[in-house]
């Protein structure tokens, strides 16, 4: 199976087979999984989520998809718009990944949290800053 990229505004109600949707403005793509057994796929995009590579080949969606709340358990990989079939997990693999997601995102957001300047460190480099141009 091939996937080609549509980028939308709105997710469409009915999904064809073989397209990632794409609406970058809801940080969102959908497509119907890759088995066939007809489920839709949603996949949030941000930078501790999927992320969508559009390629002069196909689409590439990353990390891999993991259906492991579907009766299917498909678990694939779309590069270049072709499907790559990964290996079923256990139940103690599927533990293990979403405990190393959680934390993946909770590390990201840390980090991001300590970048930014507290109110009370914001409002004093505003003061400062403000006597330094009013001299």
């Amino acid at each position: 199976m091939r996937f080609k990229l549509e980028r939308v505004h709105y997710m469409p109600k009915e999904l064809e087979s073989g397209v990632l949707y794409v609406a970058e403005e809801f940080g969102a793509a959908a497509h119907l999984c890759a088995c066939g057994c007809g489920s839709k796929i949603r996949t949030p995009l941000a930078p501790t989520e999927w992320h969508v590579e559009e390629t002069p080949r196909g689409p590439s969606l990353s990390p891999s998809v993991g259906n492991w709340q579907k009766p299917c358990q498909s678990h694939y990989w779309i590069q270049e718009g072709e499907v790559v079939w990964s290996e079923p997990w256990s139940r103690e693999e599927i533990a293990s990944g979403r405990a190393r997601e959680e934390a993946r995102r909770t590390a990201y957001y840390e980090a991001l949290y300590e970048r930014r300047p507290g109110l009370l460190r914001r409002g004093w480099n505003w003061v400062k800053q403000w006597f330094t141009h009013s001299k």
